[in-house]
């Protein structure tokens, strides 16, 4: 059964490879949104910096300076398999220990979680990449959901911490298994971050996910940064990259 797939008594065939000359940089963010990797490239002077390969085509990872500190940034996929093997790959091509990710996610608990920010504290296993980094169990911790919050809460930004549901299966979301999940505390439903910490806690790195469903209200500071957008609480809202852009900030300086 996947239940018991954890092996951490032999090797993996197949290993990121340790590319000594590997640029360092403070942080990686991760977005899933085309439009808004197109924003960044129009907006922050990126040079490539490092790239992988999927069937899909070339992925490039782009390198820009802000505020100081040297960020890595790239496209990823949806769905846990892929979204996990970007990182994996990108170990390859870039040297950081710390991974900021954000995107959409559903709400599963509109009367708190509407117009907030949505900070995972733990995440529910309905995938099955994580099982291959960490023994069974219905949840994996989310390490660094207080780090996170703190970050909401010094910028003024409206959040709510809860437990998240990632699934493989969106058509799969069941009424019966959406109210289990509501009533064990999830408050978010999405496709990536059980696997995502699992690996990162099996590789020794630093994951930062925050996700959003819908405008942000009352949030006056950030409200006068996102004048210009034209997307506001959408998938596609650049605004919230400049929340994981001040994150990956907030964390390399700690």
């Amino acid at each position: 059964m996947i239940t018991n797939t954890f092996d951490n008594q032999s090797k993996a065939i197949i290993n990121p490879r340790d590319k000594e000359n590997a640029p360092r940089v403070d942080a990686c963010i991760l977005t899933f949104s085309h439009e808004i990797e197109a924003f960044v490239l129009a907006n922050y002077d990126c040079k490539e910096i490092g790239a992988f390969w999927f069937a899909t085509g070339k992925t490039p990872i782009y390198g820009f300076d802000y505020k100081g500190k040297q960020f890595a940034f790239y496209k990823t996929y949806v769905g846990a398999p892929a979204c996990v093997a970007t990182v994996e790959d990108s170990l390859s091509e870039i040297k950081t220990d710390k991974y900021v990710v954000f995107g959409a996610a559903g709400c599963l608990n509109k009367e708190i979680a509407r117009g907030k920010v949505m900070v995972p504290t733990e995440a529910y296993r309905d995938e099955g990449t994580s099982y291959h980094y960490a023994p069974a169990s219905d949840y994996v911790r989310v390490r660094n959901a207080d780090a996170v919050a703190k970050f909401m809460e010094q910028n003024g930004l409206p959040y709510v911490k809860g437990k998240t549901w990632t699934t493989d299966a969106f058509y799969r979301e069941t009424v019966n298994n959406f109210e289990k999940r509501k009533a064990d505390g999830c408050i978010s439903v999405e496709m990536e971050c059980a696997a995502l910490q699992a690996m990162c806690d099996f590789r020794g790195l630093n994951l930062y996910v925050f996700f959003t469903s819908g405008d942000l209200l009352d949030a006056p500071k950030w409200d006068l940064r996102l004048k210009e957008d034209k997307k506001k609480g959408t998938q596609n809202d650049v605004g919230h990259f400049r929340i994981a852009l001040e994150l990956a900030r907030y964390v390399a300086e700690e």
